[in-house]
């Protein structure tokens, strides 16, 4: 029984994994680049089978309990005056602020961590997987998996690179914290000008606010590392724009150390597994922000994950044959998008108009 596993990424993905695997009598070590959980990010949602998941895992009601509680997505002119509003409560989904479903999740998992560190080098052979780490070690495991995101160091070191897996979406997007003053309690507040979106978010149970940048553009070059640069290209597309809310958003945004950006792409690769490698959540099958199923499909996966090492007795080639069968379907369907990109950030003033006509119509009102 392969019973060493190695699993990088100390987020959604990784944590489930870390404590299913546990639970099924696995040993398991967590690296995470990071010095500690990253509490930031937006709202995720759990929903149809991630809801079962978590509720085997004990963690349901305070799921429950630490609910965004976001009644809909609003639509405002410049005078910050509602033109449509969307309705987006769903009983059979729960939105929870991602640090803190990662916060819960590492609450239940005890694992050994490695953070502040990260896998350089990948060797494998018959009996295992070897990695060296930026601290200088060298460890040995007998599996490997990557839940590292979008970027994922695993991915490119087992299977090749990144260029090779992304789909650029035709937008670039941010979010950061913004002031709670700003912004309806418990909506989503929406300003657009053509092929661009600012927007507020604003959580019912939760004092602090989000701000979100949303352009369309044709692919640019740039470091997903380096701050600096995300923060020059947010302020390139929207600095010069003074109306709504714009240059207080910015200001706040550019304010928090949390600051994000990132292109808005899906993963597609034809396996997650090579040898004693695999990948799950983001680095295996990101479907995008706009998809809205992040979160579910990294608890569904990485549940479905150790499930098939379990019932495999730790053979990995059986295992990870049986996983891809069981997700690659929910996958393709998460990763079909549809028009909420569209809805969220139309190209036109002419498409802006019919939007909010629409989302008019929706809402019963004229």
């Amino acid at each position: 029984m392969n019973k060493r596993i190695l699993v990088s990424g100390a987020s959604i993905a990784g944590l489930t994994l870390a404590y299913w695997l546990t639970r099924h009598g696995f040993q398991v070590t967590v690296v995470e680049r990071a010095e500690r959980l990253r509490a930031g990010g937006n709202g995720v949602d759990v929903r149809d089978q991630a809801t079962d998941v978590v509720a085997e895992m004990g963690l349901l009601s305070q799921i429950r309990a630490a609910a965004t509680d976001v009644h809909g997505m609003k639509f405002v002119d410049a005078a910050d005056r509602a033109v449509a509003r969307i309705d987006i409560r769903d009983p059979a989904s729960l939105e929870i602020m991602r640090g803190d479903l990662v916060a819960l999740l590492h609450g239940v998992t005890d694992v050994e961590y490695l953070f502040g560190d990260w896998i350089t080098a990948i060797r494998q052979d018959d009996d295992g997987v070897t990695v060296d780490l930026a601290s200088g070690g060298t460890r040995r495991f007998d599996l490997l998996v990557g839940a590292d995101g979008l970027h994922s160091a695993t991915r490119r070191l087992a299977f090749g690179p990144e260029a090779d897996y992304l789909t650029f979406k035709d937008h670039y997007f941010a979010f950061a914290d913004a002031d709670s003053s700003l912004g309806e309690d418990r909506w989503v507040t929406m300003f657009n000008t053509p092929g661009k979106m600012a927007g507020l978010y604003r959580s019912g149970n939760h004092a602090q606010a989000k701000a979100y940048f949303i352009v369309r553009s044709k692919p640019i070059t740039f470091d997903y590392r380096d701050v600096g640069e995300h923060k020059r290209l947010v302020r390139d597309a929207f600095g010069g724009d003074r109306s709504w809310r714009i240059p207080e958003l910015l200001d706040a945004a550019f304010a928090d150390p949390e600051f994000y950006f990132d292109a808005l792409s899906q993963v597609r690769m034809p396996t997650w597994s090579t040898g004693r490698v695999a990948l799950t959540g983001d680095a295996a099958w990101c479907a995008s922000p706009a998809s809205g199923a992040g979160a579910e499909l990294a608890l569904v996966g990485a549940y479905r994950l150790a499930e098939e090492l379990a019932a495999a007795e730790g053979d990995h080639r059986i295992a990870f044959a049986r996983y891809h069968a069981a997700l690659r379907g929910l996958v393709a369907k998460k990763q079909r998008i549809g028009v909420n990109v569209r809805v969220m950030v139309p190209r036109t003033e002419g498409g802006r108009r019919v939007r909010d006509f629409a989302a008019r119509l929706r809402s019963g009102r004229n």
